[in-house]
């Protein structure tokens, strides 16, 4: 068994102060960086929008952050303007050590689709090739941290579970943006899926 521990979107623009802020988002950090350093991988993901991507609230008249709308592939939630490429906000927190990464994985730079999970845009069809990258390193099991929990930590957790992978997320180094009852539908989700869920406390 081969373990890879998977770091979600820990971003400026998703903590504190950011354009898309997850509460207590920066609190995670130093723990990640532990777990990092005891990692056999390390794989971070980074939202990587280009300017007026399809999922901002401001590139869709008369919408505000945060509400929905029809894409091609579905349901979309509007955000506001956040993780664009090259900005001081798609960076990842200042703290967080990312030269341990053996492997970053970009997503969400696709104009026309958004992308929650590391493994899949939103389309539920187009790879970020991160499953090839895994399986040719024989990784099996996976530990998920990062943010936000509800969204991108979901999705990835779900995508690698329906995909084979033995996937634990440990919910103490995550944290959620809990929108109309989003964090609950994810445990939901990741539970159905045979994702393990390390309780915020454990």
């Amino acid at each position: 068994m081969t373990q890879a521990l998977i770091v979600i979107d820990v971003q400026k623009d998703f903590c504190p102060g950011g354009a898309l802020a997850v509460p207590e988002g920066d609190r995670i950090v130093s723990e990640i960086n532990a777990l990092m350093g005891a990692a056999e991988v390390v794989i971070l993901t980074q939202d990587w929008h280009p300017a007026g991507h399809s999922s901002f609230a401001s590139s869709h008249e008369g919408k505000a952050p945060y509400d929905m709308i029809e894409m091609p592939y579905g349901p979309q939630v509007l955000w506001p303007d956040h993780c664009i490429q090259g900005s001081i906000g798609a960076q990842f927190h200042p703290k967080l050590q990312a030269d341990r990464a053996d492997l970053i994985i970009r997503k969400g730079f696709n104009p026309a689709i958004d992308s929650y999970s590391a493994f899949f845009e939103n389309d539920r069809d187009t790879p970020t090739g991160l499953e090839g990258y895994l399986r040719t390193r024989g990784i099996d099991t996976l530990v998920m941290v990062g943010l936000a929990l509800d969204f991108c930590v979901n999705f990835s957790a779900v995508d690698a579970a329906k995909l084979g992978f033995k996937v634990t997320v440990r919910e103490r180094l995550c944290r959620a943006i809990d929108l109309n009852g989003s964090l609950d539908a994810a445990r939901d989700s990741m539970v159905a899926e045979g994702v393990t869920l390390e309780a915020a406390n454990g």
